[in-house]
């Protein structure tokens, strides 16, 4: 019977200092003007497959375990990717992957018209690899932009690109500031 009192005293030793330590009016009011400045509707999608086609004719599909589609009460739309996002480029003629975009974590900025790729960020085509932590997809100048990343060549050329930019389809790529090393055939000037 002791242990039963102990433990009903301590039950209701508990609660009343909960009631004592409750919020103030003031404390409500100030958690009112905090909700109202960050309240949000977040719309999440599992197993998202997007096709993304133009003029009737494939361009990318992408996948992502979990696309939120965020709306907060001030300021603009945007969708990200929590979980990270594969996007493969297909050809038009052969319908085949010709590249691909992988990442650990994107966001879509649906006013600015921008997405960006975070966190082990690898893009593969027939000409190049490249690795990267970071990289922006401006869809307004039709340009990737990283701010350094590493390019590998299928000849075995590294090279560390600072201020990378490549067209959508990134035949063509540009950097500052580079530094690797490359290989030159043995009948290099002939």
């Amino acid at each position: 019977m002791k242990v039963r009192g102990i433990i009903y005293g301590s039950v209701i030793l508990c609660l009343l200092q909960i009631c004592l330590s409750s919020c103030g009016e003031d404390d409500l009011k100030k958690a009112a003007k905090l909700s109202e400045k960050v309240a949000l509707n977040r719309d999440r999608t599992t197993g998202v497959d997007i096709i993304y086609s133009d003029s009737a004719k494939v361009k990318a599909q992408g996948f992502a375990p979990i696309l939120d589609k965020v709306t907060p009460a001030n300021g603009a739309v945007y969708q990200e990717m929590p979980k990270g996002v594969k996007i493969n480029f297909i050809d038009e003629i052969t319908t085949k992957i010709k590249g691909s975009i992988t990442s650990d974590y994107a966001i879509m900025k649906d006013t600015e018209k921008l997405t960006i790729f975070k966190r082990n960020v690898v893009v593969v085509n027939e000409n190049m690899t490249f690795n990267t932590e970071e990289l922006v997809w401006d869809q307004n100048k039709k340009l990737f932009l990283s701010p350094k990343g590493v390019v590998t060549k299928p000849d075995g050329t590294v090279l560390n690109a600072v201020d990378f930019t490549a067209t959508e389809d990134f035949n063509f790529i540009n950097w500052k500031n580079g530094s690797g090393e490359t290989y030159v055939p043995d009948n290099f000037g002939e």
